[in-house]
């Protein structure tokens, strides 16, 4: 029998090895890593449970735009002063020019600044609502972040409504100097006035993290001071203050748990349960019939679908009602 060659195995193949182009994945990233628990959590998933997990509880920092879903009857048509562009005054540079990071930041939150103001409606309840963008400049308070959040009250005053501000922020803008200091008497002037001339109530919820000049002014003002499990609240930094006093602080200092400890904050809440925290308070504050709590009407209130909670499906129809 003659020699056929080499068996199918061991025949050698040309390989030709050529650089990747482009990076190694350009596939869409599909988990995300939980920065307490270590588990790897399935976007979808992270999504559906309103980017909390579901092994320890972690609550992920979200967007504006997110949480105001969130939280509202119905997803509002429209915002208020979003033209609003913050300035240099001072032409301040540091690493780099102020308007440069301005324009930086514009990009990657797709706001002029960071903050969102509209009104709106929790479970029956016409309110006044702002919530701090965390993207842009790290939710830093500066001049137009000062006025946007002085209309708000200037508004719920005028409508006779409460209102409510979602803090995530790392205090006043730097790049502003004494300008953005002044944001913090000047919206604390407006919330008293919110008080004294409309008699409307006033809900601070403090997100990780809720830290310098906005912690120090409106945000610990609250008729009502909730926070989110393990948010960072507080003024200076734990080095700071170690520094400056000399001595070693206690665990767990400035998180939202030592907070309610000491009476700085009134409730922690879970992110699933905040919007029926707030619209019942709400209620409450302002002397309405308490929305009954049928499970049914509990699932309704709590759900993470906007369509859900308006009463339609994604395809306008009429959703089932509660089991027989």
């Amino acid at each position: 029998m003659s020699n056929p060659g080499p068996r199918w195995f061991e025949q050698r193949k040309e390989f030709d090895a050529k650089p990747r182009d482009g990076a190694a994945s350009d596939g869409p990233d599909l988990f995300t890593l939980c920065p307490s628990c270590g588990e790897t959590i399935y976007n979808e998933t992270l999504a559906e449970n309103a980017s909390v997990c579901h092994v320890c509880g972690h609550h992920f920092r979200i967007g504006a735009m997110e949480r105001i879903g969130l939280l509202c009857d119905a997803m509002p048509e429209s915002f208020h002063d979003e033209h609003l562009r913050p300035t240099d005054p001072l032409q301040f540079v540091d690493s780099k020019p102020y308007p440069v990071r301005v324009a930086q930041s514009t990009r990657k939150a797709g706001r002029n600044d960071a903050f969102v103001a509209c009104s709106t409606a929790i479970m029956g309840v016409d309110v006044e609502l702002g919530c701090f963008d965390f993207r842009y400049m790290g939710g830093s308070m500066g001049s137009v972040v000062g006025e946007m959040i002085t209309r708000q009250y200037e508004r719920a005053r005028e409508r006779g409504v409460p209102a409510i501000v979602i803090s995530a922020s790392g205090g006043a803008r730097m790049q502003e100097g004494v300008l953005s200091l002044m944001q913090m008497a000047k919206t604390c002037a407006a919330l008293a006035r919110l008080h004294d001339e409309a008699g409307m109530p006033y809900i601070s919820v403090l997100t990780h993290p809720t830290t310098g000049g906005v912690a120090a002014s409106f945000a610990m003002l609250g008729d009502v001071i909730l926070a989110e499990p393990a948010a960072l609240i507080g003024f200076a930094g734990p080095r700071v203050i170690e520094q400056t006093i000399g001595q070693s602080l206690p665990e767990g200092f400035q998180t939202a748990e030592y907070l309610l400890e000491h009476g700085m904050v009134d409730r922690i809440v879970k992110r699933s349960d905040l919007r029926i925290t707030i619209g019942t308070l709400l209620r409450q504050m302002l002397g309405m019939d308490p929305v009954e709590q049928t499970a049914h009407a509990r699932n309704v209130a709590n759900s993470t679908d906007p369509a859900v909670r308006t009463g339609t499906s994604a395809k306008g129809e009429a959703p089932a009602g509660p089991p027989a």
